[in-house]
């Protein structure tokens, strides 16, 4: 009796059943995984063999995700077991290792849980995903995991010292936007790189970037040519400081510098005559006289100062008053040609606005004598093929989403569209402003006869090529065969993840990618945003993320990153988070900017010190010195 096992009790059955129930559970689920895998055939999808195993971790990453988990991590978690929470680099292997212990727990034996073909397994995976990361973005340093990339404005075609500074302060690699400048700057660019990394002694790759199918909106026809001198006013409408005023003869060509806050033609005769002291009288658009005060003179200019403000148009009389002595009659001059304004058209709430097929110069709202609308505002498009895949209900959102609306008809004379989304007293839409669709499936495909003529010189020169507005698997299948078409040389392919199809085709077109060597996605933030809406936009980077680290396919954290700090030399509070965040991708990307230099200097701070706190998804323990420095009697 006293060697006889106990009965198990009610609460033991219970746990066993509740051990058992699990299993059963998370045994369905791994079912679910390799027959994703099975049917969709990897092997013989032209998928490199050395990325196999990370195509069959993204599928069956794609299948875990197809179930609700939480109810089930929950009761994992209060087991003390995996809530495969961070099963993203090994999916198979965490699903395995939760059953082997379920099953011990059980006291069961369970066949070998083996998989017939190579999955990655908790060392492997993410060891798979730092190859990939170096294969794509080159060695990385033992200070910095995550690489730093900028964006090369058009000045680093001639001036070196601004790449070498850059290097030099951590740069791992340059975006050339194939969108701005040409061949030549390009190649400027790249050769000031080259002479960088001797001088420095730190290599960097060249990433350009494919301008692709940008849907923008067309001309607007010009505002008045007119220029509005305004001094500088505090909140009471007191002069704080007086307008400058930048005169300048007409015949010269001179470009107005910075600093003049309106500049003004005259007739070269006229203007030798003007000294410090002297005075300019004239009579404004609105019948107010008007005078400047001429501050400074040179060969070709002359700068004067108001404390008023003033309309001025071409054609308006100035007359010259001497500071010392007088004439019978002031010396005159007309002002000559002034650029007309950049026009708009103002649109508000409840507004209607037409989208033409044309580029006919766009015109605002025609209204009739009692102030109706007779003619709605219109501009035309740059590519009006978009028009057949656009429906009535569809939403529209123009210049990265300020100005939102919906297709209300749709005939020969265009898309009307019934304005939404605007600030209140409206706002302003000029040309060349882009234009979202992400209701529409677009059929136009990611590449554009100049994006196959610039690849030529990418595949020649570049590391690595970016295919903007990537939304299915066959825009990936038509840039590999270009690729291969041009020359024997492989440049890596990054896809640039900025439309809502893009989103949803991502696994797909991850799949497709495999195909070469060395593969990327940058989350493209700006298109993006607007396409799939703001508030969700935090969800769908970390679904990107996650399904990339499936895929052990390194990611570029880009759009507004430091935008502040870069343009204005302050970030905001909110970038800083926003930049530690990056931390999780493996590179972050900058956009020019006049204090690019301090940006970078910061993003590579950040990006040192997060590393030490946050590995992916995972919280690294580090310890605090907070913590140690806690007394609990103080």
């Amino acid at each position: 009796m006293g060697n006889a096992k106990p009965h198990p009790t009610w609460a033991e059955d219970n746990k066993a059943g509740e051990y058992a129930a699990l299993a059963a559970e998370i045994e369905a689920i791994r079912r679910s995984l390799t027959n994703l895998e099975t049917s969709s055939l990897i092997t013989t999808s032209g998928v490199l063999p050395a990325q196999r195993e990370s195509a069959r971790n993204l599928l069956h990453y794609i299948a875990l995700r197809r179930h609700d988990l939480r109810a089930l991590q929950t009761r994992l978690s209060q087991l003390g077991l995996s809530s495969l929470g961070r099963a993203e680099a090994h999916v198979l292997p965490n699903i395995d290792a939760v059953l082997t212990v379920l099953d011990q727990l059980c006291g069961v034996e369970r066949p070998n849980l083996k998989a017939d073909v190579a999955t990655p397994d908790f060392m492997s995976g993410p060891k798979l995903l730092r190859q990939h990361t170096k294969m794509l973005l080159g060695k990385r340093s033992q200070e910095r995991q995550v690489s730093i990339m900028v964006t090369m404005p058009s000045e680093a075609a001639g001036n070196y010292s601004l790449i070498r500074d850059l290097l030099a302060r951590g740069m791992d690699c340059i975006r050339i936007n194939c969108a701005h400048d040409d061949a030549a700057a390009w190649q400027a660019m790249i050769q000031h790189l080259r002479q960088a990394e001797r001088e420095v002694g730190r290599p960097c790759r060249v990433l350009m970037d494919l301008a692709g199918p940008k849907l923008r909106t067309g001309p607007v026809e010009p505002g008045p040519a007119v220029v509005h001198i305004r001094p500088k006013r505090d909140a009471y409408g007191r002069v704080v400081a007086p307008a400058k005023v930048w005169l300048f003869d007409e015949t010269s060509g001179l470009a107005p510098p910075a600093e003049a806050d309106a500049s003004l033609p005259v007739a070269p005769n006229w203007l030798k005559r003007l000294s410090s002291g002297d005075h300019i009288r004239f009579v404004d658009t609105a019948d107010r006289d008007r005078h400047l005060e001429v501050v400074k003179t040179d060969k070709h200019a002359a700068w004067a100062q108001s404390v008023n403000s003033a309309f001025v148009t071409p054609g308006t009389i100035l007359q010259h008053l001497p500071a010392h002595g007088s004439s019978p009659r002031p010396h005159e001059t007309e002002v000559g040609d002034i650029p007309r304004l950049d026009g708009y058209l103002l649109l508000q709430c409840g507004d209607k606005l037409l989208l033409t097929p044309t580029l006919q110069p766009g015109v605002p709202a025609k209204l009739g004598k009692t102030g109706q609308v007779r003619y709605p505002a219109k501009i035309g498009c740059t590519l009006p093929e978009v028009f057949e895949d656009v429906r009535v209900g569809d939403a529209i959102w123009l210049d990265d989403g300020k100005i939102g609306g919906v297709v209300e008809q749709k005939d020969v004379a265009g898309l009307t569209v019934r304005i939404l989304h605007a600030r209140p007293g409206g706002e302003k839409l000029r040309g060349d402003k882009g234009i979202n669709l992400p209701d529409s499936l677009s059929r136009l495909p990611a590449m554009t006869e100049r994006d196959r003529a610039d690849l030529r010189f990418v595949v020649e020169h570049a590391d690595l090529v970016a295919l903007s507005f990537a939304s299915s698997p066959q825009d990936v299948a038509g840039l590999i065969k270009e690729i291969g078409r041009i020359g024997k040389r492989r440049p890596g392919i990054v896809l640039k993840i900025e439309t809502r199809r893009g989103f949803e085709n991502l696994p797909g077109m991850l799949l497709e990618a495999m195909r070469t060597p060395a593969c990327g996605v940058m989350i493209a933030r700006g298109d993006l945003a607007v396409e799939c809406g703001y508030q969700r936009l935090a969800e769908v980077q970390e679904e990107i993320l996650w399904v990339c680290e499936a895929a052990h396919v390194p990611v570029i954290w880009a759009t507004q990153v430091l935008e502040n700090l870069a343009k204005d030399g302050i970030p905001s509070r909110a970038e800083i988070s926003d930049a530690a965040l990056g931390n999780r991708a493996e590179c972050v990307m900058l956009n020019k900017g006049a204090h690019i230099l301090k940006a970078v200097e910061t993003l590579d701070d950040i990006l040192c010190r997060m590393q030490n706190h946050q590995d992916k998804k995972r919280s690294m323990m580090r310890g605090l010195k907070l913590a140690k420095d806690f007394h609990s009697d103080s």
